[in-house]
């Protein structure tokens, strides 16, 4: 459950943003990294900051009630492009989602699946605030951009003996599926999952069912297990805060304030949590 995710659209006496500008918001565990998002969207001409997102769960979440123009993905929180995929699929509705790339993941393979998990940009993590303003916006009037510092590289990916068109990667798991596999990751109970997501214990027991199903697994610890060595859940890199595994439920935060001041209901664990622990036992 996210409570009281921030949005200033509609409050009385609260200045609304312009027709033309578009809605920001950011999946970003590193709070120094969130701060500096949060400042150059709100400096930019035409940008609007919604919010941010610190983890898979509840950045679907976030997209779900703020419905962003714009989203900004953290390479190092969906290495394999599965987030992306989800951000990017199906509705009408469905955000130009920018890869903000680090060092770790920029090659010529991983922004190939980026693009074909339905990325529209792709911008180096460090990028000048200057640069990244114009990205966003050329992503969302383009519906395509790469950062000249990542060409070299996007046209290696495609042009790559035997590569044709490369098919968007299948993540056997629906949206909602995928949402109750990062809570189990986190220990949660049925009757816990049903009460974040405002679901039914019994619908949330099919949803497992069909996790097991899908993925395959023989019971909940093993679709864990899989779902941490196929690269479906991953550990948040070394700079996020606390250095907490993916698992970790994060907070959807507060529009125009880069704090986690919006947290999801159910037990929260302390320290480095379960999630953290299975990659780990994982190594």
């Amino acid at each position: 459950m996210v409570q009281g995710i921030g949005t200033n659209r509609g409050q009385p006496g609260v200045p609304q943003p312009g027709p033309r500008q578009l809605g920001v918001a950011a999946v970003e565990a590193a709070p120094i990294f969130r701060e500096g998002l949060c400042a150059v969207v709100h400096r930019a001409p035409g940008l609007h900051w919604l919010g941010h997102a610190s983890t898979h769960h509840s950045s679907l979440q976030m997209c779900e009630q703020l419905r962003p123009d714009v989203v900004l993905v953290d390479s190092g929180l969906d290495p394999r492009g599965h987030l992306v995929r989800l951000l990017a699929a199906g509705e009408s509705t469905a955000p130009t989602v920018v890869v903000l790339v680090r060092d770790a993941q920029r090659s010529a393979r991983y922004l190939g699946d980026v693009f074909a998990a339905g990325a529209h940009a792709a911008l180096p993590r460090s990028a000048e605030p200057r640069r990244l303003a114009e990205g966003i916006h050329r992503a969302h009037t383009d519906r395509r951009f790469v950062d000249p510092s990542l060409t070299a590289l996007a046209t290696v990916g495609s042009t790559r003996p035997g590569a044709g068109p490369v098919a968007r990667p299948r993540l056997p798991l629906s949206r909602r599926e995928y949402q109750v596999l990062q809570l189990l990751a986190e220990g949660m109970e049925n009757s816990a999952i049903a009460k974040t997501l405002y679901l039914s214990v019994e619908t949330v027991r099919t949803h497992v069912k069909s996790i097991l199903r899908k993925l395959p697994a023989r019971d909940r610890t093993h679709a864990v297990a899989v779902a941490f060595r196929s690269g479906i859940l991953v550990v948040h890199p070394e700079d996020s805060a606390g250095g907490t595994g993916t698992g970790s439920t994060g907070s959807t935060g507060n529009a125009g304030n880069t704090g986690d001041t919006a947290g999801d209901a159910g037990p929260r664990s302390a320290g480095p949590g379960p999630a953290a622990a299975w990659a780990r036992a994982l190594e």
